[in-house]
């Protein structure tokens, strides 16, 4: 138990504090608002106010955690070990900087709900992130101004044990089009066929024909082949089905096609399964139809669906989140960017969404992800070589600090055909070499 003094015991400051202690040092914490009481104690002590008392831990706090209006804070940059940080601090305090203001500050996701310029998907682009500005995007910053506040509780309290923050892994599949050209129905498939035509791309119709007339495998038909690399860590492996009515950017085939379905009944036999809510349930008025494709994934698997992640990774706060509560989604995979690797708040454990228009904590666990073969191969053009490099080297960072690293595949992009050529190769290495960490 470590006692924490504070003047206010705000609900941003009650949920920081949770976050630091609870959910990543796993270690119980107390508040008081009562100075006296917090002198006297012989608990290890950790005083966050504008008052110090004595020698005790010590740090000043930002005055984002006391506010309860959204508004732009001030922020002053602060050099610390090399790294540029944010939120200065005062001299007295054990850091120069306040790591839970900071962490607060890019967890919640605060800079998106200010930010008005998108991406042509009404995306936040990642370029704007305070991370990305200060070089940070690549680090688990939380994680790591955690572990600085443990090391200072450790040198103050020798006696207090810590448990051991263990490296996780987690494999996951988006099915956006299941099928290539398979059971896409007679007319689709005849637009596709003379559309590939007019553009004079002959070789894909001898494909398509060769693929309907049982000639050949269709290219996105490699659910046994993940089975091979999945098969003794299912556990660490989620899917998300796409099941949104056909549009110009849900491409999948009806949920009505009983191949479909069957695919789906297989996958929830094996794997954990969510739904991967529609682009176009991420629009104006979406919430129904993020209801009716849970509603429809429910009634295939038979089973209650409580995890998500967004399509194209559009993420709208807190609308997006308040849809996914409404619908009893308990889990969400969406928090990373499409345009860049890395953490995009900053952290490599889960956590829960906090609602800053309602200044309140939710029950929504959100999972982070840091790495995405789109983003790799379409928008950072990374070689397989460099994927698997920048991809090891971001799993490094996450097994230093204990937490947990997530990817995102897609059934048609570890084919290893056409622009996916040598991706194959990255998809495998990564899941032995996550498997393998995790399991140790």
């Amino acid at each position: 138990m470590i006692l924490i003094y504070t003047e206010e015991i705000t609900p941003r400051i009650d949920y920081i504090f949770r976050l630091v202690f609870n959910q990543i040092l796993r270690v119980e914490i107390a508040f008081t608002a009562n100075s006296s009481e917090f002198q006297k104690s012989e608990l290890p002590k950790f005083n966050y106010s504008y008052q110090k008392f004595g020698d005790e831990l010590y740090i000043k706090p930002h005055r984002l955690l006391s506010c309860k209006a959204l508004i732009a804070p001030n922020i002053q940059s602060v050099w610390f070990n090399g790294e540029k940080y944010f939120f200065e601090s005062s001299a007295d305090s054990i850091l120069p900087f306040d790591p839970f203001a900071a962490s607060f500050y890019v967890v919640t996701r605060y800079e998106e709900y200010l930010e008005a310029e998108k991406d042509k998907f009404e995306r936040y682009p990642a370029s704007k992130s305070i991370l990305a500005k200060y070089n940070l995007l690549k680090k688990p910053i939380v994680n790591i101004w955690t572990n600085l506040l443990a090391k200072e509780i450790k040198l103050r309290y020798p006696e207090f044990e810590f448990p051991e923050q263990k490296f996780e892994f987690i494999s996951t599949i988006d099915v956006d089009n299941a099928w290539a050209y398979l059971h896409k129905g007679f007319w689709r498939s005849t637009a596709s066929i003379l559309k590939s035509l007019l553009k004079g791309n002959v070789g894909e119709v001898k494909t398509r024909f060769s693929v309907l007339t049982g000639m050949k495998n269709d290219p996105y038909d490699s659910y046994a082949y993940m089975d091979s690399i999945f098969e003794k860590n299912r556990e660490r492996v989620k899917f998300f089905f796409l099941l949104g009515d056909y549009r110009r950017y849900d491409k999948n085939i009806s949920h009505k096609n009983r191949h479909f379905r069957n695919l789906i009944r297989e996958t929830a036999g094996k794997y954990d399964v969510g739904i991967h809510p529609s682009f176009a349930s991420s629009k104006k008025r979406g919430k129904k139809k993020v209801l009716a494709e849970i509603q429809k994934l429910e009634k295939i698997t038979g089973k209650k669906i409580e995890k998500s992640r967004q399509h194209f990774v559009r993420l709208h706060l807190p609308k997006t989140y308040r849809r996914l509560l409404k619908a009893n989604i308990s889990e969400d995979f969406t928090m990373g960017y499409a345009t860049e690797n890395g953490f995009r708040a900053g952290i490599c454990t889960p956590f829960y969404f906090y609602d800053l228009k309602r200044d309140m904590a939710t029950k929504l666990k959100i999972t982070p992800f840091q790495v995405m073969d789109v983003t790799m191969r379409d928008y950072l053009e990374l070689s397989p070589e460099d994927a698997l490099k920048e991809s090891l080297d971001l799993m490094k960072e996450v097994k230093k600090v204990g937490g947990t690293f997530v990817c995102i595949w897609h059934n048609e992009t570890v084919t290893d055909l056409d622009r996916w050529t040598g991706y194959r190769n990255v998809f495998e290495k990564i899941n032995k070499t996550g498997f393998e960490w995790a399991n140790e």
